[in-house]
């Protein structure tokens, strides 16, 4: 039900709004007052909505009978009145004058507004919105409203034509819904009349020799076989598949694009039987004449189908092997893996699409590349997979861009030409040739594809986009490297692979472009992370200078990369394979690693580092690092009174995760809810003890403050730590008893006044016992919802949008409007 004061304010409103003197409210306020309207009329009846506020339908009058209001008001109108009709009893309210007025042949579509295409698009989806019924479907054919909508196909507006070829869609669906005429008459040529009307100008607009009318009725019938599967739909495609067959003959074929996407839609329609051979073959006739690249997305589509015919799949992999085998062939490499070509020799229409220009051959290579991607890890991929023919045509493709080809004919001088140091195409191959790491592989091949790999790292032509792209596909490759069974470290060739990347990193660490530097550090880590405990690792990587330059570029002048500095050395560190210390008559455990990212986290002017370093010291606390537990309290105090001062909020939150897990280590892990064996609780002693390193430490000084922090993601945090603290101290009962608790409400308030400087310190300076009985007296349940809504939940309100739409017209006085 509306609320009353919206319901008080609403009259007012409804004027202002059909006062063409009054100056209006922006676009985004009519849409919220539609979307308010929307959810008030589908939580009761729209007929009671509009007996009870009549202001509603004196709108819709005055506009009708009144042509100058303006071209949104009468758009929102339109749509308003749609909405309000979608509910039969109120369809028939509001259908003599007024909806006939609105959406007839003798209104809006008469007046002067009509040519702003506001208005037309208002009107589509006023009908839209209102034809959900008998009664709505009668007044569309009775109207004239369908012969205007199919008018509209075509309008200049492409927002408009794509509003009215929806609505088509979605009468032709009703109005099938409505007849009772069963299947069987259907394919005897008698359907409904509305459906017969719409269907007949498809037929019609699919023999039209102009492109764009065959275009809107290829997109009526994709969304339809896209939308609606029911029995009717077989009848459709069987009515219209000649037509579209007949498409496929003539040259050029108009609307190709809109064409595949037709077959698409009706191949995975389930109401149409997978023995449909006149839809099987209208496919293997589009594969044959379609551009490459349209016959691309067409031939992926069919094998992703379960139920595609197992010739039609041959012919759809071969299509979309073409380019592949084009550029292979052309290359002339010999010898290639047997049965490459079976199926996918590379017709002259390919060649000659690829060869056309540049822009055609990066764009078929690129679309080739990534459609095979997304193919290969698909249980009904076609078997046996070319495995090793497609790692060999990824990896000719990067040589050609690379010019590190030496092609034998002109076709391959001319894709040398074509594809060197083109951008897009190495960085789909790369993406291609990682994808296709998870396969079984030859160590030929694997040698092949780690050359590759080590030219691309190593050259000074590599953009700094396509060299981030080679260290991704190199890890993987390293990831999914064969070992020997029993054998934890290395296989042989990724091992020598390493050492000779090891130089090329270093080069990398030194380069004067700053996103090769962070991408070379990026890697690091990783390397790091997943073989920094293996031998024949560690003595690659300490043989080389990497750690000590990984140190160096803790003080780069790039925030950026001294971030990706601060994450690599803290996982070299974690694994004992940080740089020698420069400076051993310092042997102070502060002075090393620790003592610099300290630093970074007090002095660094930029969020990133310091970010960086948190995370890094949360993960050394988890992990039990040598330098944290040599004097755990210390270092938890240290960061804190660092992260506490610091701006940034992300940095605080992430002090905050640090805390949690001090927390978690001293007190337990949060218990899982489905455990069958729950770890035992804390017992009181140690629940006290705790608490007094927490109030040493100053844990609960940088809680507090965070719970009332002006970011909203530092006081979650903050809530949602101190709750855990709560809930593992519940062993602590008798300490409530200490000194004078204060309940929910006052101990809220003093936390506030603490916060603000108005009261020195919290109640018992924040000692265990007082600390424990403040905490529970804070509604953290109640502050956690709050903190859960949206900043601006109160502004959203209907009442506070109605009020700020009347403030813009002046009827209410100043005090009354929800500036915000």
């Amino acid at each position: 039900m509306m609320d009353p004061e919206c319901s008080r304010l609403l009259p007012a409103l409804c004027a202002a709004l059909a006062d063409p003197r009054q100056p209006l409210a922006d676009d985004t306020c009519l849409e919220k007052l539609l979307d308010w309207f929307k959810t008030v009329a589908e939580a009761e009846s729209s007929l009671l909505l509009l007996q009870e506020n009549p202001a509603l339908v004196e709108l819709l009058s005055h506009v009708l009978k009144s042509q100058d209001v303006s071209a949104r008001v009468l758009s929102f109108s339109l749509r308003l009145a749609g909405m309000f009709a979608a509910q039969e009893d109120c369809f028939l309210y509001l259908q003599g004058e007024l909806l006939r007025g609105l959406f007839g042949e003798g209104g809006p579509l008469c007046w002067a507004a009509w040519s702003v295409p506001t208005v037309r698009s208002g009107w589509i989806q006023g009908l839209r919105s209102l034809a959900q019924h008998t009664s709505a479907l009668h007044f569309l054919v009775n109207s004239g409203a369908v012969d205007t909508v199919l008018s509209l196909q075509g309008d200049p507006s492409l927002f408009v034509a794509s509003a009215a070829s929806q609505l088509l869609v979605h009468t032709l669906a009703l109005s099938m819904q409505d007849g009772a005429t069963g299947c069987s008459s259907l394919w005897g040529g008698m359907w409904p009349a509305c459906a017969q009307k719409i269907v007949g100008h498809v037929e019609e607009s699919l023999q039209s020799t102009v492109a764009p009318q065959v275009m809107q009725a290829l997109n009526i019938l994709t969304s339809t076989f896209g939308r609606y599967h029911r029995p009717w739909t077989e009848v459709l495609w069987g009515q219209l598949c000649p037509l579209v067959a007949r498409l496929l003959e003539r040259n050029p074929i108009p609307a190709a694009h809109s064409l595949v996407d037709l077959l698409l839609s009706v191949a995975r329609c389930p109401a149409l039987s997978s023995s449909h051979s006149s839809l099987w073959e209208a496919v293997a006739q589009a594969l044959r004449c379609v551009s490459p690249m349209q016959a691309g997305p067409l031939a992926l589509g069919m094998l992703k189908l379960l139920h595609c015919p197992q010739a039609l799949r041959a012919q759809a992999f071969g299509v979309l092997l073409q380019p592949l085998a084009c550029v292979v062939k052309a290359t002339g490499q010999a010898p290639r893996p047997s049965g490459w070509l079976d199926g996918a020799e590379g017709s002259s229409l390919t060649v000659d699409a690829l060869l056309s220009s540049k822009s055609a051959c990066v764009g078929i290579l690129c679309q080739t590349l990534a459609q095979l991607e997304e193919l290969q890890p698909l249980p009904q991929r076609p078997a046996p997979w070319p495995q090793e023919p497609l790692q060999d045509a990824a990896v000719t493709i990067l040589q050609l861009c690379h010019s590190s080809a030496a092609p034998s004919s002109s076709d391959g001088g001319r894709f040398c030409a074509t594809l060197m140091g083109c951008v897009r195409v190495q960085r789909a191959a790369l993406d291609f040739l990682g994808t296709l790491s998870q396969e079984t592989r030859s160590q030929e091949l694997e040698k092949q594809v780690f050359a590759v790999l080590l030219e691309y790292l190593g050259s000074p032509d590599s953009s700094p986009t396509v060299l981030k792209k080679a260290f991704q596909t190199t890890l993987r490759w390293l990831l999914s490297s064969p070992r020997t069974p029993g054998c934890p470290n290395l296989s042989p060739r990724p091992l020598l692979f390493l050492r000779e990347l090891f130089p090329v990193l270093q080069k990398r660490l030194c380069s004067p472009g700053w996103e090769v530097r962070d991408s070379a550090l990026e890697f690091l880590t990783q390397l790091s992370r997943h073989w920094g405990g293996q031998a024949d690792f560690r003595q690659a990587l300490l043989a080389s200078e990497v750690p000590m330059l990984t140190q160096q570029l803790l003080q780069d002048p790039e925030s950026y990369v001294r971030a990706s500095a601060v994450t690599a050395a803290g996982q070299l560190s974690s694994r004992g394979l940080q740089a020698a210390s420069d400076s051993p008559e310092h042997p102070q455990a502060q002075q090393g690693l620790l003592g610099e990212l300290l630093c970074i986290l007090s002095t660094d002017s930029e969020g990133f580092p310091r970010r960086a370093v948190v995370q890094v010291f949360t993960e050394w606390l988890r992990d039990g690092h040598a330098d944290v537990a040599q004097d755990t309290e210390w270092f938890v105090a240290t960061v804190l009174q660092a992260v506490s001062r610091d701006l940034d909020w992300e940095v605080r939150v992430q002090g905050l995760e640090l805390a949690q897990e001090f927390l978690a280590q001293r007190l337990g892990r949060p218990c899982c809810p489905y455990a069958v064996d729950l770890p035992e609780a804390a017992s009181a002693t140690q629940v006290t003890e705790v608490l007094q390193t927490l109030c040493r430490l100053q844990l609960f000084d940088f809680a507090f403050r965070a719970l009332l922090d002006c970011d909203r993601p530092v006081a979650q945090k903050a809530c949602d730590l101190l709750l855990f603290l709560r809930d593992k101290t519940t062993v602590c009962s008798g300490l409530r008893e200490a000194g004078d608790i204060p309940d929910s409400a006052s101990g809220q308030v003093t936390l506030q006044r603490w916060w603000a400087g108005e009261q020195g310190q919290l109640p018992g300076d924040l000692q265990p016992e007082t600390t424990l009985a403040f905490l529970r007296s804070i509604d953290l349940e109640g502050l956690q919802a709050r903190l859960a809504q949206s900043s601006d939940h109160a502004e959203k309100s209907p009442q506070s949008l109605l009020q700020d739409m009347l403030a813009t017209v002046g009827v209410l006085g100043e005090n009354e409007a929800d500036c915000y």
